[in-house]
């Protein structure tokens, strides 16, 4: 039990009503999955994750009503702190913060870090149309900064997105477009500069990025950008860290080897919105790669994210059970069953 799972969510009941009082059974054309603690668990013992740090999903807490997603927000980062109580060492959280009102967003950052000892923020690449990096959350990242916050940058679905109205569902393609979106303008804003203790986290392996990296460094030549980037946009892309979520092959793996290397790359999941064997596929990609070597997946799998979260460094294994637990399953006809179909499923996967 050695993984740590920096890309994990979960559906509190609160949320999952709140989503369902507004007809809201999608998030970006997927359904919301069925989620419990227990099946948290269960798909973590199956793939040797110790450590996950559940987040809330787009589209986050807002529905419209300031003061509900300020109560949402507070009750979701609550119920995250009392599953780290009841389960020690198997969950931590990256708090949900009502956005886009940066004065309430900073109230909730800061009760969740030091009241709640949540291990960082959840902030999704746009919200009602704003893009992190955009002036009216200077407030916000200068508070971020000064705790020296790890913050976990999760696409959501800007309103251009939903107007294409393409065949595709919007996470397929849609999503890794407000992320490369929203990584670009916190380097082009210069909030990258101006706040250079916040530790930031792109999901799904930074969407576009590292692919239009040379062609981002173009901004370089540009005067109005270079002055707010004066360390050169590949310096910042290169500050960043990437989870693995949904990008476990070779083709994403080898852009980020030559970009940023092994040490800035971290195991993510994406649990329950990728189910149980879609989270197996991508342990069994990812050990078998033929970009990483063992020294390499070691650090993705778990020694990076120590330098992040230092605390679960020397903490104790709270959960034995699972270990046996996990040992038992490598040996059942339940886990047999689920590598086959583990290998089926990637064989439709990849043609």
């Amino acid at each position: 039990m050695h993984r740590i799972d920096v890309h994990h969510h979960f559906v509190p009941p609160i949320y999952r009503t709140a989503m369902a009082r507004r007809g809201l059974s999608k998030v970006a054309d997927a359904e919301v999955p069925e989620w419990s603690a227990d099946a948290s668990l269960s798909v973590m013992n199956a793939n040797a994750i110790r450590t996950a740090f559940l987040s809330i999903s787009a589209p986050g807490v807002y529905f419209g009503d300031i003061e509900e997603a300020r109560t949402l927000a507070r009750e979701c980062n609550e119920y995250a702190a009392r599953l780290s109580d009841v389960h020690p060492g198997r969950f931590g959280s990256f708090a949900v913060l009502p956005m886009p009102f940066t004065q309430h967003a900073c109230h909730e950052a800061v009760y969740a870090l030091d009241t709640l000892k949540a291990d960082g923020i959840v902030l999704l690449g746009s919200t009602e149309g704003k893009f992190l990096g955009a002036p009216e959350f200077d407030e916000l990242m200068a508070e971020l900064d000064r705790r020296r916050a790890v913050v976990f940058i999760h696409p959501n679905l800007h309103r251009t997105s939903e107007e294409l109205r393409l065949g595709a569902p919007g996470f397929l393609i849609e999503f890794l477009c407000d992320t490369t979106r929203a990584a670009l303008n916190l380097i082009l804003t210069g909030t990258l500069e101006r706040y250079p203790n916040i530790r930031w986290i792109l999901a799904h392996a930074g969407g576009f990025l590292p692919y239009v990296a040379w062609r981002l460094s173009l901004a370089n030549l540009m005067p109005d950008y270079a002055s707010k980037a004066p360390a050169g946009v590949l310096n910042y892309i290169r500050r960043f860290y990437f989870d693995t979520a949904l990008s476990p092959a070779p083709y994403p793996q080898a852009a980020l080897r030559e970009l940023v290397g092994p040490s800035r790359i971290l195991f993510g999941s994406d649990f329950p919105f990728a189910p149980a064997p879609v989270t197996a596929m991508q342990r069994d990609e990812l050990e078998h790669s033929v970009i990483w070597g063992d020294d390499a997946r070691a650090g993705i799998d778990r020694g990076n994210a120590l330098s992040l979260f230092p605390r679960l460094a020397g903490a104790q294994d709270a959960n034995a059970a699972a270990r046996s637990d996990y040992g038992g399953q490598l040996r059942s006809l339940k886990n047999a069953a689920a590598v086959a179909s583990v290998r089926l499923i990637n064989m439709l996967r990849n043609r």
